[in-house]
């Protein structure tokens, strides 16, 4: 796509960029987390840029409804909405959705070991040993 395409040409409107899905995604959550409480569709379309459709926010919700990254319940005939994971909960999601996809998890996640970087390395180490410590007992200390 040229420049001119985006633009539409000479005198005629800019299209607006188009978003991937994933950065929809995100600034739903991003409004989610920001509610006073569960809201509505309506209330998540207002407080996002560039006048999505109501169905596009729709359709994002239940994408994140279903990835469980948000919760709904019923209010009369609709629903409202709640961010049940923010966006490193989003992102870890999806990587555990292309995990359960694989059949030999173990080449995947050594792959994915093999290419991280030595700082993001250090930090997972230090991770999977914080989940690995024992949890103290209340009293003992």
């Amino acid at each position: 796509m040229t420049d001119q395409d985006r633009t539409g040409g000479p005198g005629r409107p800019r299209r607006p960029r188009r978003r991937g899905q994933g950065e929809l995604e995100a600034q739903v959550l991003r409004a989610l987390r920001g509610a006073p409480g569960p809201v509505t569709a309506a209330w998540v379309r207002e407080r996002l840029a560039g006048g999505l459709a109501y169905t596009t926010v729709m359709t994002i919700l239940s994408r994140l409804y279903a990835k469980q990254a948000v919760t709904r319940e019923r209010a009369g005939r609709s629903f409202v909405w709640r961010a049940a994971a923010d966006e490193a909960g989003l992102a870890a999601l999806r990587m555990r959705r292309v995990l359960d996809g694989q059949d030999d998890r173990g080449a995947v996640l050594a792959s994915f070991v093999t290419g991280l970087s030595d700082d993001d390395e250090r930090l997972l180490r230090g991770l999977l040993n914080a989940a690995a410590e024992p949890l103290e007992e209340p009293g003992e200390g």
